[in-house]
């Protein structure tokens, strides 16, 4: 019985002391530890209520084991409501088992008194009766009183315990609905890794290099082509994602004919996505010729890097950052 009684609150002085370092503090679960403290110094909760008190004991370890954890705030404050409850639930259990045994004291009063008037009737018949009536009704009167009270802390009891149920049932819920966000950006992030998209100030970028078109020329080759297969795919399982697709050149040629070049692959990109089934208004194009050069131009490899095509993937709202 010691062991039961001192074993959380061991538990308790960890989770505070461990509250005084890095991890963030939950209001909900100090007033959880503070009523379970309460609850634990009360002899009368300790006798009528020790399973219901074991309970409360053990939702706070699990409240004060999600905090050590650093599990979500929500998490904490869900399992500390429910400790509380558990505490709730153990006193009330407590007050009604008081009252129990308080009517049934009364009942054995009563009976005593009905008992003695009985002894004394041959003597007193009459005064006495009169007595034991006024007494009897007098019981009964408590007892009713008493029986009402019962029924209303029942009825208290049974509206917290459907509280705690439903506070149980809902950090359930949450528990499910973050996991499924993990596993969604999970798949959302190897879907990103197989189009080689990288992240930027703007957002996520997929790049198409000069090799996967004809030299000086706009048409896809079939490299390129698997490239665009895969985001039309992703386009179509992530329904509110927009792109911006953007041409570049190097420096070669004239700066017109530059300008065209650029236009026509963004357009080429374009079209490829429209045929896979993407609709235009989640497509828009720009091209910017020579500018925005990423490596020199002064030899062959710098300019093949700045040959290329940038598509640009809006955030969950379809919202592209300008340039």
């Amino acid at each position: 019985m010691k062991k039961h009684r001192f074993f959380p609150l061991a538990l308790i002085s960890v989770a505070i002391l461990a509250g005084c370092g890095t991890v963030p503090q939950s209001t909900t679960l100090t007033d959880a530890r503070v009523d379970y403290s309460n609850a634990q110094a009360n002899p009368q909760v300790v006798k009528l209520a020790p399973l219901e008190l074991k309970d409360a004991s053990e939702a706070l370890n699990r409240a004060n084991a999600a905090q050590s954890s650093r599990e979500d705030g929500k998490v904490v404050d869900s399992l500390a409501y429910v400790a509380k409850q558990k505490v709730a639930l153990a006193q009330e259990t407590a007050r009604r088992k008081h009252a129990e045994l308080e009517v049934s004291n009364a009942a054995a009063e009563r009976n005593k008194l009905l008992l003695q008037a009985r002894t004394s009737e041959a003597d007193q018949a009459k005064q006495q009766a009169a007595m034991a009536q006024q007494s009897a009704d007098q019981k009964s009167a408590q007892l009713a009183t008493a029986d009402a009270m019962a029924q209303q802390q029942q009825k208290n009891l049974d509206a917290k315990t459907a509280e705690a149920d439903l506070a149980r049932q809902q950090a359930a819920d949450a528990q499910a609905s973050s996991q499924q966000d993990k596993a969604s950006l999970a798949a959302m992030q190897a879907e990103m890794d197989a189009l080689h998209a990288k992240k930027t100030p703007r957002g996520m970028v997929i790049t198409l290099g000069d090799v996967l078109f004809d030299t000086n020329k706009a048409q896809l080759k079939s490299g390129g082509m698997r490239n665009v297969q895969k985001l039309a795919d992703f386009l179509k399982q992530y329904p509110t994602r927009k792109v911006q697709i953007e041409g570049f050149t190097d420096s070669t040629g004239s700066t017109a004919r530059n300008q065209v070049l650029s236009e026509q692959r963004a357009d080429a990109v374009s079209t490829a996505l429209l045929d896979l089934g993407i609709t235009s208004d989640r497509i828009s194009t720009k091209g910017y010729g020579e500018s925005y050069a990423i490596a020199s131009n002064n030899n062959a490899a710098g300019r093949q890097l700045n040959r290329r095509v940038e598509i640009v993937l809006s955030d969950a709202d379809g919202n592209i950052k300008p340039r």
